[in-house]
């Protein structure tokens, strides 16, 4: 295994153990919400977040599911503080490409921790498992909030 996958390995397991923002948001200051399911593994995700204009300012989320859906939803919450929402689904769509093995490698320098989950498009089902808490943000972000987001 070579050293930048275990270095990744490492920082997934962190973030499964102790998943950063990890909580939930009180409802005045929950801009926008949304639930998450991914049937095929069991994951679910709830995912408050705190816009100032277009600008996340808090997200927060719980939940329960393997290690590559938590540890994804921390990283991604860290990830997207501070960042407007077009700045967030640009960050998504490289996310994606990464995972999904349609890799961008000038953008892959932008996603910093997420890079982790570079080799999650080498195993089919874990992709659903890493971008539920991704997809489950653009919905929330974009308004839809009330439906149900799911992998399926």
């Amino acid at each position: 295994m070579s050293e930048s996958n275990e270095l990744y390995q490492e920082l997934i397991l962190d973030h499964n153990k102790r998943p950063r923002n990890f909580r939930r948001l009180a409802a005045e200051e929950c801009s926008c919400h949304a639930d998450g399911r991914n049937p095929l593994c069991g994951d679910t995700l709830a995912l408050d977040v705190k816009l100032d204009h277009d600008r996340i300012v808090d997200i927060a989320f719980e939940g329960s599911g393997c290690a590559i859906s938590t540890a994804s939803a921390s990283i991604m919450t860290e990830s997207v503080k501070g960042k407007t929402t077009q700045q967030v689904k640009v960050l998504f769509d490289i996310f994606h490409g990464m995972v999904t093995e349609q890799r961008m490698p000038d953008e892959m320098e932008s996603l910093g921790k997420l890079a982790a989950f570079s080799a999650v498009g080498e195993y089919p089902a874990r992709v659903k498992c890493a971008t539920l808490a991704w997809h489950t943000l653009m919905v929330a972000i974009s308004g839809q909030s009330s439906e149900l987001v799911t992998t399926e």
